[in-house]
């Protein structure tokens, strides 16, 4: 990673050493070299009056494969720029389902101007794919792919690949339709290449296939994709008519955003679509305090906790000096639960009807844990709080409170970790806000619960 940085930052002076001296030449040949996810990068580093020059020196389709990978900011700094020409020459090198996470990502008047200087074609599609829900395969599936008649001939196929196929974004593998576009079946370019050339596509295509509804969840739809290891998911409609394929590329965005949506919920932040250097910092305070004054508030319960047992710590003082350690113990036991479970659900691997294999298993783990910890905590206790520090208020029976506790706390963080992502998940709300912050919350108040109880009852406090 530091390699990468070091060269990106070798670059972008390159760059601006060739503009500064107007090496324009010399710029465009460095630029060809690259991939254009290598160029984005490169020019989220330059100055907003050196982006378009830099964009202008680009070839015409290396152009619009960079202008896809530029953040929304950026693009929309280039398009404000562009003249007519030049976007209408950007928006014929896009594909379709590019064009439309542009057009979802752009002010309206930036969109209306889009839409102005797209062909019909592309400006109806881009209208139809708008149209279906957020976040289900429709809105970010494709309608560019070749389409085959159970008629045809391989060599037939092979004229239909050759006239259509630049405008398509895989032609990996077709899909034959009949007449009402129902899909049918399909056929790999590999296939293609091995059969006879009279040999006919109805009778060599795969009939069994798996398809995606248009109105299937997308993360659903990327997930499918990556269990088959397809490189294209056929999309269909209701009447299973073919309307577009889900590439893998846009699989993997998909998941990419699912993940870090994820990672924000585990983290008790809300979810947002920008990068982090180019979130606002009030922005980021938005998403962060609900969270945080939710938590605080909850916390409160943890206190009172604490104070109703005042007596119990004023008669036995030492057991003040265990309390982060067994409410860190029991929030990290429970997160580990949490996550683990989280991850299952988002895999498809676990459901709400394996609860109880689940918490059998967590209850298993548990005790194992437990026991471990509560032995290594003992001898710890014992050997060195007590033995080696002269801790005289380091008793066996305190020891045996804290360890105790230990047992308990874990057992029950465990369980409480595994079963809240499922129970979550049965309501309808996403697992993933039941991760670490709540749940940490919850055992703190357990823990410490437990504690003052067998602190009382072992140890006779009032």
């Amino acid at each position: 990673m530091l390699e990468f940085e070091n060269k990106r930052l070798e670059l972008i002076e390159k760059i601006e050493e060739f503009i500064r001296r107007k090496q324009y030449a010399a710029l465009r040949d460095l630029l060809c070299l690259l991939e254009a996810a290598d160029i984005a990068p490169l020019m989220d580093g330059l100055s907003e009056e050196d982006l378009p020059l830099l964009f202008r020196l680009l070839p015409k389709e290396l152009a619009a494969a960079v202008f896809v990978e530029l953040d929304s900011d950026e693009q929309e700094l280039l398009i404000q720029g562009f003249s007519n020409t030049e976007l209408k020459e950007v928006l014929d090198e896009l594909y379709l389902d590019d064009a439309v996470d542009i057009v979802e990502e752009m002010p309206a008047g930036v969109v209306k101007r889009i839409l102005m200087h797209s062909d019909p074609d592309m400006r109806k599609s881009i209208n139809e794919i708008l149209k279906y829900p957020e976040d289900s395969a429709g809105s970010i599936m494709t309608t560019e792919f070749v389409d085959l008649k159970t008629s045809m001939t391989v060599a037939d196929a092979f004229k239909r690949i050759r006239r259509t196929g630049p405008d398509k974004e895989t032609i990996n593998i077709c899909y034959v339709i009949d007449d009402n576009r129902h899909l049918i079946g399909l056929v790999s370019l590999r296939t293609l290449l091995l059969a006879e050339e009279d040999a006919v596509i109805g009778d060599i295509m795969e009939t069994n296939f798996v398809s995606v509804s248009t109105l299937d969840d997308q993360e659903y739809t990327a997930r499918t994709l990556s269990k088959y290891d397809f490189l294209a998911l056929p999309v269909v409609d209701t009447e299973n008519r073919l309307v577009g394929i889900v590439t893998v590329d846009d699989a993997m965005d998909v998941l990419q955003e699912e993940v870090t949506e994820d990672i924000e919920k585990m983290a008790a932040i809300l979810p947002s679509d920008k990068p982090y250097l180019k979130t606002d910092i009030f922005e980021m305070f938005k998403s962060r305090i609900p969270w945080l004054l939710l938590l605080m508030i909850s916390a409160t319960f943890t206190g009172q906790i604490i104070s109703s047992f005042e007596n119990a710590l004023a008669a036995a003082t030492i057991l003040t000096a265990y309390i982060p350690m067994l409410m860190d113990t029991g929030g990290n036991a429970g997160s580990q639960s949490a996550v683990t479970v989280i991850r299952g659900i988002s895999l498809n691997e676990i459901a709400f009807s394996d609860i109880l294999r689940v918490i059998w298993k967590e209850i298993r783990v548990s005790l194992l844990c437990g026991l471990t910890l509560a032995t290594a905590n003992f001898l710890k206790l014992i050997l060195i709080d007590q033995m080696l520090f002269h801790n005289s208020a380091v008793t066996p029976m305190v020891a045996l409170v804290v360890c105790s506790t230990l047992i308990v706390t874990v057992f029950s963080a465990k369980v409480v970790g595994c079963a809240l992502p499922l129970l979550a998940k049965r309501v309808g709300f996403d697992p993933a806000v039941m991760a670490s912050p709540i749940i940490t919350t919850i055992v703190d108040a357990i823990s410490l619960s437990i504690y003052f109880s067998f602190a009382s009852a072992i140890l006779h406090l009032g």
